[in-house]
């Protein structure tokens, strides 16, 4: 055990689709896993698209993976905790009732942050292991939610560090979204997902006018979505985030498997355990987000700086990774002040 200043924090991401836990210890070096990410789906955004409510159903199994949570935590000697909500708890009109009833059982009420703080706080995470992999600067970080999708852009690979980002923009697309804007039947017709790439590409657009996707020179993917669908073009017989994470994947490769999982029906897709049983529903929605955002970032950089990108890097170290290490680090600096 290292005898340098240490602390003890916990992260929980609360998205529109999961909810995640995380216990680690941070130092000056980095993070290490206290309790490695506990994962349940409970679609917390069941709706909200439509409605702008979250709904009764949804509400309690937030409740009951907090409750989960609690006890877990209950456990260990935590010096902080944080609870960070996304893009559903944004566009809930009741969320001041979920709000208070995390409160009264976590003992600590979720943060609301916008796309932009989610955005850098993934980017964080991504970037502190890019020397491992041996990445090419600059990167850009794909952050692809239920609810949102977060292009992010930094490190130029001369004057600016890794971790810092240039640029970055929230688009109100995800796997959830997707699907029930535009993949009602099973398996999508065509039309449909002919109006959900419309719906991308115009999200797609608006991102660029911010971010110049461009100038990447390696796309870096996180979330549940990229990573499942990383899993599946390896051939993975089962979900292994150690075999996934860091591991370069050709373009053409993803949008094969991507289309081949769109265009399952959902008893298909049932039978590979590779998929975890929360998202068999939506994540061909995903795959087609993760699609069109790879092609046009792809497009963009040739015509930037004449040079396609023909590959990705997945990551599993995303936005609960850097609630984490922001945390602890910022904790750390009070507790050694």
């Amino acid at each position: 055990m290292s005898d340098k200043p240490s602390v003890t924090v916990a992260g929980i991401d609360c998205g529109t689709n999961s909810i995640r836990l995380k216990i680690a210890r941070v130092d000056e070096d980095g993070m290490t896993d206290v309790v490695p990410r506990t994962l349940r789906v409970i679609r917390l955004g069941q709706d909200v698209d439509k409605t702008h409510r979250f709904a009764d159903d949804a509400l309690e199994r937030a409740y009951a993976a907090a409750r989960e949570f609690a006890a877990i935590l209950a456990q260990h000697d935590v010096d902080a905790l944080r609870f960070v909500a996304t893009s559903a708890t944004r566009d809930a009109a009741n969320r001041d009732e979920f709000e208070d009833a995390i409160e009264s059982i976590l003992g600590v009420r979720p943060e609301v942050i916008p796309g932009t703080e989610e955005a850098a706080l993934s980017f964080l995470a991504a970037t502190s292991v890019v020397a491992r992999h041996g990445l090419r600067a600059p990167y850009l970080v794909v952050d692809l939610g239920g609810g949102s999708t977060e292009l992010v852009l930094g490190g130029d690979g001369e004057s600016a560090p890794d971790t810092q980002v240039a640029a970055a923009f929230s688009m109100d697309i995800g796997s959830v979204r997707m699907t029930e804007r535009h993949l009602h039947d099973d398996p999508p017709t065509q039309a449909q997902i002919d109006a959900a790439v419309a719906d991308i590409d115009a999200h797609v657009d608006e991102a660029f006018a911010h971010v110049p996707a461009g100038r990447a020179r390696t796309i870096i993917g996180v979330s549940g979505t990229v990573t499942t669908m990383t899993a599946l073009t390896m051939g993975l017989p089962e979900y292994d985030h150690r075999a996934v994470d860091g591991v370069r994947v050709a373009l053409d490769d993803a949008y094969a498997v991507d289309d081949r999982f769109l265009r399952m029906t959902r008893a298909e897709r049932a039978t590979y355990r590779t998929i975890h049983p929360g998202r068999i529903d939506v994540v061909g929605g995903g795959a087609l987000v993760w699609s069109r955002v790879l092609d046009r970032v792809s497009k963009a950089a040739a015509d930037d700086h004449g040079e396609a990108i023909d590959s990705f890097v997945a990551s599993e170290h995303g936005l609960l990774d850097g609630i984490c290490l922001d945390l602890g680090r910022r904790t750390l600096a009070r507790m050694t002040a």
